[in-house]
């Protein structure tokens, strides 16, 4: 077993959601990612806690979701009552094929979406991480050797986490305490919204690993705007490009997408808060410095900004303010590293990609 994969699981223990004896922790992986499977048993047994272990398998997702009638679609009770009695939840990405479920239909997804929900929610109410094993299959989708990926994913996964929760806690506290957010990039991106009220969340290698973005929730009602999401952004197998939405009181109202529109059409669709903004989050892992189609890594770049149709995290709406509820939440990717800003309160926080507390910002 290659050592890095130990200390990927130690991470994942003791940083990520600091196991403890007697803990329940449900482990899910495809097959792929049996060595990391392997090696978290041994260190949550080393711990003193008890391991049951899932395999999700694209392929057999795929199988029932082709053999289904969208209306026969239902919460597995059986599984939500795994998830009530969990304490830890740990899930790694690594498919073989990452098209496997291209030739579901948009809607069978939004109906597994909406049944799995109740799920979902309890899922995100314990301590969890989702990371990624480096397989072949994101390799290629990466465009990159399968030497190459591993080392890319796993020196984004063993960074220096307490150096790197300094460095994004200065914009934490920029935004905290703010009311007006404006992006603007280029001619095709300017949409403004209030976080006021809000916290806003540091992540440093806990429930995402790899960490590398700060984050909070937009008041639903107050996005308005036009975005272009310059960065592709890859579903359920299929790649929606130039993705670009309309915002007024918070609501799309306009969307178009140069390839896949209907994945995009599908996704709004899944319930009414698919069409508001559930996060806003501010990329800052220096790492990570390519575009690898995998939102796990992507959305953490420097230079980016990225916004989530869908549900908000609990953790990131204030007492008092409505929280967006939905059975999605899609992050969707801006590039600021070229004639763009960010704004926090009439005050340019963010030029170029470069941030006020960095070397080379410019007034």
């Amino acid at each position: 077993m290659d050592p890095r994969i130990r200390t990927h699981a130690e991470i994942i223990v003791d940083h990520s959601t600091a196991i403890e004896s007697g803990d329940n922790v449900v482990i899910s992986m495809p097959a792929v990612a049996e060595e990391l499977a392997v090696a978290l048993h041994e260190v949550v047994g080393d711990r003193g806690a008890n391991p049951v272990y899932l395999n999700n398998s694209d392929r057999a997702a795929r199988a029932y979701l082709r053999a289904s009638d969208d209306e026969d679609i239902e919460t597995p009770s059986h599984q939500l009552a795994l998830f009530e009695e969990a304490d830890v939840f740990v899930i790694a990405r690594g498919g073989e094929n990452v098209s496997e479920q291209g030739d579901v239909m948009p809607e069978t997804n939004a109906a597994y979406r909406r049944a799995m929900r109740p799920v979902l929610d309890e899922r995100l109410g314990k301590r969890w991480c989702l990371t990624q094993y480096p397989s072949s299959g994101h390799a290629q989708l990466a465009g990159m050797s399968t030497e190459a990926y591993e080392n890319f994913v796993w020196d984004a996964v063993t960074l220096d986490w307490d150096e790197q929760r300094e460095h994004q806690a200065q914009m934490v506290e920029i935004l905290d305490g703010a009311d007006e957010v404006r992006i603007k990039s280029g001619d095709e991106t300017d949409v403004t919204m209030s976080v006021a009220g809000n916290p806003t969340i540091n992540d440093y290698g806990e429930r995402n690993l790899p960490g590398g973005e700060v984050f909070t929730a937009p008041v639903k009602e107050s996005v308005d705007g036009y975005v272009h999401f310059d960065m592709p952004l890859y579903r359920k197998g299929k790649e929606i490009e130039d993705a670009r939405l309309r915002f007024e009181d918070g609501k799309v109202v306009g969307h178009s997408a140069e390839r896949n529109e209907e994945v995009l059409t599908g996704l709004l669709e899944t319930d009414e808060g698919a069409r508001y903004l559930g996060e806003l989050g501010i990329g800052m892992n220096r790492s990570i410095d390519q575009f690898t189609y995998n939102m796990l890594f992507d959305e953490k770049m420097g230079d980016t900004v990225h916004m989530a149709l869908g549900r908000a995290y609990p953790e990131t709406v204030g007492e008092g303010v409505e929280r967006n509820e939905s059975a999605k939440h899609v992050d969707m990717i801006v590039d600021m590293s070229e004639d763009s800003y960010i704004e926090v309160d009439g005050e340019i926080v963010q030029r170029d990609g470069t941030f006020t507390f960095e070397d080379g910002f410019e007034e």
